[in-house]
């Protein structure tokens, strides 16, 4: 199965397969969103209670997938696009006061969702292996889309970008909210299966088949690398 046929939602399970997709580099930009230190910090499995222990073991595919799969495929789709003078931007939550009090209510309200991650500290940061290089544009936001309360719409206007490739985390948050904005700001959009995760695979897979096609298209970054000739 192709990404042309692939998270067919009950929408779009009889419709046409799409035509391969115009990704001319000089209008395309890579999005990194939200792979910051803070998620993938684990204590020690054997510090914990025994409800906490099950918490981190429900938690731990998802550090699983994104060690072995979401870093290592982003990790390449990075190399290859600076390669190839492709625009790579990333966006990050973080706070501008110390004491949060200038994030959305979203991220305020008591619950796992509620982080305070204060600009310049270390669990806000990238993590090192997808760090931004020399001038690439990072962009913070305090709310899940990257558009809402930053100025990233207006930077891809100015860049001449028409097209934007997401990766990152959280599938069912921030990519989903940031993809949603941009599809409303007329951009084509992309988001990468394997260079993606959710708090599981169900909510990863549930969401791509949300998305796909009516936001953006979802496909594999092999196949992104296929047709963008990157390979």
């Amino acid at each position: 199965m192709s990404w042309k046929t692939a998270y067919r939602s009950i929408y779009y399970r009889n419709a046409p397969e799409p035509d391969d997709l115009d990704l001319n580099i000089k209008e395309t930009a890579l999005l990194v969103i939200d792979i910051q230190n803070t998620y993938l910090e684990r204590p020690d499995r054997e510090t914990l209670s025994t409800v906490k222990k099950a918490d981190y073991d429900a938690w731990t595919p998802f550090h699983e997938r994104m060690h072995n799969v979401v870093i290592p495929g982003t990790t390449e789709l990075l190399k290859l696009f600076r390669q190839n003078d492709i625009e790579c931007l990333f966006a990050r939550i973080a706070c501008h006061t110390d004491d949060g009090r200038d994030r959305s209510l979203s991220q305020k309200l008591p619950g796992w969702n509620n982080l305070l991650l204060p600009k310049c500290e270390v669990p806000s940061q990238m993590v090192a292996k997808l760090a931004p290089v020399g001038d690439e544009i990072v962009v913070t936001k305090t709310t899940d889309s990257a558009l809402t309360g930053t100025n990233l719409r207006l930077i891809l206007h100015n860049l001449g970008i028409k097209n934007v490739i997401c990766v990152g985390i959280f599938t069912d948050q921030c990519i989903s909210s940031t993809v949603r904005s941009l599809a409303d700001e007329s951009f084509n959009v992309v988001i990468v299966d394997d260079c993606c995760a959710a708090g599981s695979d169900e909510l990863h897979e549930k969401e791509l088949e949300i998305m796909n096609m009516i936001y953006g298209h979802v496909m594999t970054k092999q196949e992104l690398l296929n047709m963008m000739k990157l390979t």
